[in-house]
């Protein structure tokens, strides 16, 4: 490579590590560029000297040192990841099961693969060296913690009983729908009128968490609330509705293992407006206008 060519790639790859933060973390340029060539390696290994360029430039370079940091077991590194993190580990574990014991554990258990604490022969072997960069820290802890969820369902389903699972709250992977299935009408009843038992505070909170993915801390704040007690009220209210639900259905002549069935359609192929049934009267809470829940269609997209 020419010296004005090498002078060129020297000065971007100093750039791509001080984007990086990584020497915040006791990670040498070298150190980095070497996490680099092995993520060009995997993605891009016959590019140009261009397109690895502009493809490294892409990437989430200081969430990228975070991870890879905290996989060699720094401890400063491993202090921001708490800090930004654990609170959302918890937060998509709730999500995922719907109850608040099943979420500590699995967060707990996603958090010790993280850090590595399975260590063998001495060495660490945590997920967070499967990080790349490619997109967000958060999107990808989100993918792992779901499919460590499906992992722990495969192996509890060779042990317990679909019913007891049911009964205890954990929520199951969603079978994919066959060609040209549609929501039991049943299912559409029965949630609405659960949903119609609820006060607009209880609709508020589950708009604001599962519809506009407001945190805890904003919703607390918004309701005059501590943190924990909006945690508390989101297992409770998730739990009971699934129950009602079920109670509809058996309501309306389903035995119980078809109205669990019918709990697990996509709720994305039901008519009903879930949004418009949850936000129907609360309004007049506490957020600014500008931040009170949109109506279908002006909603906020997903993370």
């Amino acid at each position: 490579m020419p010296p004005r060519a090498q002078s060129r790639s020297a000065n971007f790859a100093a750039g791509l590590y001080a984007r990086s933060g990584a020497a915040a973390y006791g990670m040498s340029g070298e150190e980095f560029a070497l996490i680099l060539e092995e993520i060009q390696r995997k993605y891009i290994p016959r590019g140009s000297a261009d397109e690895k360029a502009e493809f490294c430039a892409a990437l989430r370079l200081e969430e990228l040192a975070l991870a890879r940091a905290c996989a060699v077991g720094n401890e400063p590194a491993w202090k921001d990841f708490i800090a930004r993190y654990r609170q959302k580990l918890h937060g998509m574990a709730l999500h995922i099961t719907r109850d608040g014991a099943h979420a500590a554990e699995l967060a707990d258990s996603l958090f010790a693969d993280l850090y590595g604490l399975n260590a063998r022969n001495g060495l660490r072997h945590s997920k967070l060296v499967f990080y790349t960069g490619r997109g967000s820290l958060e999107g990808w802890l989100r993918t792992v913690m779901a499919q460590e969820f499906v992992n722990r369902y495969r192996k509890q389903k060779r042990t317990v009983s679909l019913e007891e699972q049911t009964e205890d709250g954990v929520q199951f992977e969603a079978k994919p729908p066959a060609p040209e299935c549609t929501v039991d009408p049943r299912l559409e009843t029965a949630t609405d009128q659960a949903l119609d038992e609820l006060s607009a505070e209880d609709r508020f909170t589950l708009a604001s968490y599962y519809l506009d993915g407001r945190t805890l801390a904003e919703i607390a704040r918004a309701l005059g609330l501590h943190e924990s007690s909006i945690s508390r009220r989101l297992d409770r209210l998730s739990t009971a509705l699934r129950k009602r639900i079920l109670a509809g259905l058996r309501d309306q002549g389903m035995s119980h293992s078809q109205a669990t069935e019918a709990l697990e359609a996509d709720v994305r192929d039901m008519t009903l407006d879930l949004r418009s049934r949850l936000t129907q009267d609360s309004r007049a809470t506490t957020f600014p206008r500008s931040k009170i829940p949109a109506q279908e269609g002006g909603s906020q997209g997903d993370s």
